[in-house]
């Protein structure tokens, strides 16, 4: 994990909710239950999902380097019992300078 940066105008984050319990399903949706499905192994039907994109962001600090952007999501979603979080990441893996990190011993994702 390591901060975005966007001080100098580069790159934005945004959102996109979807609400999901009495209305038709998104492709987007139904694509997050299959992902929670198949990674699960079990039976999953959304009735809220939360889309947060960070596009083009600049590591902290962005006056260094605000050409080595990473675009990256977090999904949110929840049957109203369980709730999962799905983070994805650009194809290509990490675009920031990690060397330049106090410590470099990094990894994309969480253990």
């Amino acid at each position: 994990w390591d901060n975005a940066d966007f001080s100098r105008g580069v790159g934005t984050t945004f959102y996109q909710e979807f609400s999901t319990l009495n209305t038709a399903k998104t492709p987007f949706v139904r694509d997050v239950e299959a992902k929670v499905r198949r990674y699960l192994k079990s039976s999953y039907s959304a009735a809220w999902t939360l889309k947060i994109t960070w596009e083009k962001a600049p590591a902290y600090a962005a006056q260094t380097d605000t050409r080595r952007t990473n675009t990256y999501q977090a999904v949110l979603t929840t049957d109203g019992f369980r709730s999962y979080v799905l983070m994805l990441y650009q194809e290509g893996g990490m675009r920031w300078d990690y060397t330049r990190l106090p410590t470099t011993n990094v990894l994309i994702g969480y253990t």
